[in-house]
């Protein structure tokens, strides 16, 4: 378990530096007064991204299904739970990578 809770990481870390790498093309394709703003936009959505899928992305997305007849599960409301089973924080950031 602690193998893949390593390849995980790193490859969430890898999706998540790809965030920078954006930044850095978009920073290139605008003038020099526009950087910061574009940075800052950057660093807003990936924010952002963040607490959506904090919030409501994980339950809806990942969540137990408690009835098979709903659409999502919504269990795991703002990482309610997630200490009972510590496997769920790797997930939910590899998972929260993709959505930011």
């Amino acid at each position: 378990e602690s193998l893949d809770t390593i390849w995980m990481l790193v490859s969430a870390m890898l999706v998540f530096f790809m965030h920078a790498g954006f930044s850095l093309l978009e920073a290139g394709c605008v003038r020099f007064k526009n950087t910061q703003n574009i940075l800052a936009k950057n660093l807003l959505v990936v924010t952002v991204g963040f607490l959506c899928w904090y919030v409501i992305g994980y339950p809806l997305a990942l969540g137990v299904v408690e009835n098979p007849s709903k659409m999502g599960g919504f269990t795991n409301f703002a990482m309610d739970g997630f200490w009972d089973d510590k496997s769920l924080f790797r997930v939910w950031f590899f998972q929260g990578c993709f959505c930011a």
